[in-house]
């Protein structure tokens, strides 16, 4: 039985192999041409979060953005899977006031934030569980404003059929080139509607998003906008400290990326028109930072590579906080 996957990275754990990660990545330009591919390119999985910069174009496209007031970091927020941490939440519930909306409007369920520090504050404060919490409610912050502007309903606009995600899908089938309604769909972790494609096809899209190759100037336009808001925010999609957010200053903003769940990452080279596609089969969110830090590498986009991929995996630490180990990357040549 063949498989999809090719071993990407081992975890060492004084000086033994202790485990292995399998998966699967592709480098597409924006002519649609797969330049590099390390196990199977066809490969249809999920990519999850790693979505929502084309989930945010309509946002800006159609003019919603300006209209509610939207600053670079909103934007930035929308194409987020934040840290709940306090300026992130602020700016959730800023947003929400401005739509005039409670975060009762939220489909994302009610959640914590992700560092225990942040999470101790909100019980001290005699706090909850909170919608506003939730990784990914920038994003739906977005969809909420999308809705007001067109005048659809902001209740239902989790159904594939509504039309803030109508919008989102007709943007997103330019990028792929083709149907993205007909694409296999389940259900994300927020609520909203998530699409499975193979990876060659996901980093041809992120390709197109980088080099804003589009038919018309108010949606080169968004794109770019997304961009300029991504590069000067690097730590609002993820928080303070994120390896997304070294990665991005390690390559002086010349690379943008997003993380999704279950071991996903999408790269985007503007100045280059490169997408970069990266699955770990697990699922793991170790090592897959490090993985793409190292296709940087070969592609000549990042400076000393190997000890950006150390730093953004971090070491392998006991209960008292001593090095026991750490990920190796073994991406085949």
């Amino acid at each position: 039985m063949t498989t999809p996957f090719v071993p990407m990275a081992e975890i060492r754990r004084g000086g033994i192999l202790e485990s292995v990660h399998q998966g699967c990545a592709v480098v597409a330009d924006a002519e649609g041409r797969v330049l590099l591919a390390w196990g199977d390119p066809s490969f249809v999985t999920f990519p999850r979060s790693s979505l929502k910069p084309f989930q945010a174009i309509p946002l800006v496209e159609s003019g919603a953005a300006d209209a509610a007031g939207l600053t670079e970091e909103h934007l930035t927020l929308a194409c987020a899977s934040h840290s709940a941490e306090d300026f992130q939440v602020a700016l959730v519930r800023g947003w929400l006031e401005r739509l005039g909306l409670t975060e009762s409007a939220l489909v994302c369920g009610p959640d914590m934030p992700r560092s225990q520090a942040d999470q101790a504050a909100v019980w001290r404060a005699g706090g909850d569980k909170s919608r506003v919490f939730h990784n990914c409610s920038g994003k739906h912050c977005g969809f909420l404003t999308l809705s007001k502007h067109i005048g659809a309903p902001v209740a239902g606009y989790d159904d594939p059929a509504h039309p803030a995600q109508r919008l989102y899908l007709e943007a997103f089938s330019e990028l792929l080139g083709l149907d993205a309604a007909a694409l296999p769909r389940g259900i994300d972790g927020c609520g909203l509607p998530a699409l499975a494609l193979p990876m060659e096809a996901m980093a041809k899209a992120a390709a197109r998003w980088a080099a804003a190759k589009v038919a018309t100037d108010s949606r080169r336009t968004a794109i770019r906008r997304l961009q300029s808001a991504i590069r000067a925010y690097p730590d609002h999609l993820s928080g303070h400290g994120s390896s997304t957010g070294q990665v991005v200053r390690a390559t002086q903003g010349r690379v943008l990326l997003k993380g999704g769940a279950e071991g996903y990452v999408v790269g985007f080279v503007p100045d280059r028109g490169l997408g970069i596609a990266v699955k770990l089969a697990d699922g793991a969110s170790r090592a897959k930072m490090g993985v793409f830090a190292t296709i940087l590498g070969r592609l000549g986009l990042l400076e000393a590579a190997e000890a950006v991929a150390a730093q953004v995996e971090g070491e392998i630490r006991d209960s008292n906080g001593h090095a026991v180990g750490g990920v190796r990357v073994a991406l085949p040549a």
